[in-house]
């Protein structure tokens, strides 16, 4: 017996010593592991860098002999210059679709950040993954941030917080295979939208029992039958 509770010490020993001794992905990031070392990739895209390519932030010119790819706060930064945050959000006209992130590789979206203007029920946020037809993600973005009643209202948690300033910040964990694609389509048939966002992400390699990030958005004004499904068809 005593041989055997050695044998089994021993194993579990090991075993955990190959735990600790297993390379860190830089995926899943918290305060217990903050301190470790990864040979994750982590990137951001923004209206100032649209690509998230190293060293390519704050690239936007003033302007330029033919007045294109002129800065949209060229006039509040007109004392700065090339280098700075001149280029700090994108303007979405009625019925226009932006893309916001087009991302090659395997790894994922950590958190994204943006603040919307006008009426946020129409500003619809979509995700792909990978090589998919149809959206993952398809909500409007003030409810993809908790804000169901259109107007600002203070949240705070773990996943989801939104500041004072409407300033909408997730922190979900969005793993991807292949690549990623976020837009926002304007639906207001009335007004364009200014939209501030910056989305962090890290390139690393995906776990096998990764699964995808969903959100799915359906409203009725009124309903025939007693029943309102709320979800449905969900596997695994």
């Amino acid at each position: 017996m005593k041989k055997l509770f050695c044998l089994m010490f021993v194993c579990v020993m090991l075993a955990s010593l190959s735990a600790q001794d297993a390379k860190f992905s830089g995926l899943d990031v918290n305060m217990g592991n903050l301190y470790r070392l990864s040979d994750a990739k982590t990137r951001s895209i923004s209206p100032e860098n649209f690509t998230g390519e190293k060293g390519k932030g704050g690239m936007a010119d003033l302007k330029d002999a033919n007045q294109r790819n002129v800065a949209n706060a060229a006039h509040a930064a007109r004392d700065l210059g090339q280098g700075w945050k001149v280029n700090p959000f994108i303007r979405i006209n009625s019925g226009e679709t932006a893309t916001l992130a087009e991302i090659s590789g395997s790894g994922a979206i950590q958190h994204i950040w943006m603040t919307p203007t006008g009426n946020w029920r129409f500003s619809i946020i979509r995700i792909y993954w990978d090589d998919e037809k149809t959206p993952s993600v398809e909500c409007p973005v003030g409810d993809f941030f908790g804000m169901g009643w259109c107007e600002y209202a203070p949240l705070n948690s773990l996943a989801v917080c939104v500041n004072p300033g409407s300033a909408f910040n997730c922190y979900w964990t969005m793993p991807f295979r292949k690549k990623c694609r976020i837009t926002m389509e304007n639906v207001n048939d009335k007004d364009a939208m200014t939209l501030y966002y910056q989305i962090d992400y890290t390139l690393t390699d995906v776990p096998a029992d990764a699964g995808y990030f969903h959100a799915q958005f359906r409203r009725t004004h009124y309903n025939e039958s007693s029943d309102y499904v709320i979800a449905d068809g969900i596997k695994g």
